[in-house]
């Protein structure tokens, strides 16, 4: 067979990373009539580029089948919302914007993010290609085009209604199989002094904590600062800052304008490509290892399932992401295991899980059942979790997280 090319620079791939089976796409979740049909499970197997060490997955299933109807609204989480407000401030405070400003975000989901610069009264526009959330922000007030994004939309965009001064794009570059059209949309919108700020999942916390279920199919990519200022400067764009996050379990802003505008380069750009320089981000040393720490991860979460349930406790989840159905799906665990999971999203209230059939329930009613165990699957979010459920320990009941260890918290 020939092998596969990578996405970036069009080299052979022939490292594997980890493989983990054949899975659902993670966002699929099953209607209660549909439970006695099949499913469509793909191949999850990432791989790195020996080029530009871009880790990747082979492109199984088109953006059209992923997004054009989505089960994932930003506004559920609390901190995300927190996180997108401080965004707002910082971003109108640091580059000056104003009623003379124009900002666009690629990817806007529900409005979650523009509304706090349309508050302070920032022209606004969304460009988001799953209907039924971009109805949400439509109705929220937030000015939304339903469509993917790429160099068509952006000249459009520009044409209509001028260039932006700052394009937002969060969690969204790990999405798009073709990273040059989406790029090149970037170079066409921006104004010449304007900035686009990228935030995405770091592939150097993904694999120094083993955040293997980060990986699914609409992540056709996973992400190092390395990688992304090399896709930069092919279309004319050069990074001039970046921040380390703590959302998604480590994630990296990087901040970008093109080529000769007039933002000086921050020391933080050197600082992070020398980390992932120092952790062999940049040859194989740095994938070495990987596949058996997720098998370990993978026995310790059954381990500790099968010793509860034949203790007679019941365990649920909490929390169906995308996240989660890639763990559940690679540790082949059903509802033997994990009862049910809570999710405060209504629109996945009453479906089941892909793949492992894991029926979805409000968290109040996972509390009404009293669970021994709830565990957390979208583990970046622990905190929130444990809060809004805290009520588990009225009758002594325990939260816990598998990545990157199994962790039992009282």
């Amino acid at each position: 067979m020939t092998a596969p090319t990578c996405r970036a620079c069009t080299a052979p791939l022939t490292r594997s990373l980890v493989d983990l089976g054949l899975s659902p796409l993670s966002n699929s979740y099953v209607p209660p009539e549909r439970a006695r049909m099949g499913e469509m499970f793909l191949p999850l197997h990432a791989l790195v580029c020996d080029a530009c060490h871009l880790v990747q997955l082979e492109a199984y299933a088109a953006p059209e089948a992923i997004f054009s109807d989505y089960a994932y609204f930003s506004s559920f989480s609390s901190s995300w919302l927190r996180h997108a407000e401080a965004y707002a401030a910082a971003m109108a405070a640091r580059f000056h914007l104003g009623a003379h400003s124009r900002v666009v975000e690629v990817a806007s989901n529900d409005g979650y993010l523009l509304r706090y610069f349309a508050r302070a009264g920032i022209p606004v526009l969304g460009v988001e290609p799953a209907a039924n959330v971009a109805e949400v922000a439509l109705a929220r007030g937030v000015p939304t085009e339903i469509a993917f994004f790429g160099r068509d939309t952006a000249a459009r965009l520009l044409a209509e209604g001028g260039a932006a001064d700052l394009m937002a794009a969060n969690n969204v570059l790990a999405h798009v199989p073709d990273l040059h059209d989406f790029l090149g949309g970037f170079a066409i919108l921006l104004a010449a002094e304007g900035v686009v700020t990228f935030e995405f999942p770091h592939l150097l916390r993904l694999l120094a904590e083993c955040q293997f279920d980060t990986i699914y199919h609409e992540h056709f990519s996973y992400l190092s600062l390395g990688t992304v200022t090399g896709l930069l400067r092919r279309h004319g764009l050069r990074a001039f800052d970046v921040e380390e996050l703590p959302t998604h379990g480590g994630s990296l802003r990087v901040f970008a304008c093109r080529e000769g505008a007039a933002q000086a380069e921050a020391p933080a750009v050197a600082r992070v490509l020398a980390e992932e320089r120092a952790a062999g981000l940049t040859e194989p040393r740095g994938y070495a290892g990987f596949a058996e720490q997720v098998a370990r991860i993978k026995c310790d979460a059954l381990d500790f399932l099968i010793a509860e349930r034949r203790a007679g406790r019941t365990v649920c989840g909490y929390g169906a992401a995308a996240k989660g159905n890639t763990f559940l799906n690679y540790c082949g665990i059903g509802p033997e295991l994990v009862r049910t999971v809570a999710d405060r999203n209504p629109a996945k209230q009453g479906t089941l899980l892909p793949g492992s059939r894991i029926p979805v329930l409000s968290p109040e009613a996972v509390l009404a059942m009293r669970p021994d165990v709830l565990l957390i699957l979208p583990w970046n979010l622990t905190a929130e979790i444990t809060a809004e459920m805290a009520a588990i320990r009225a009758w002594g009941g325990r939260f816990a997280t598998a990545i990157p260890r199994l962790r039992v918290i009282d």
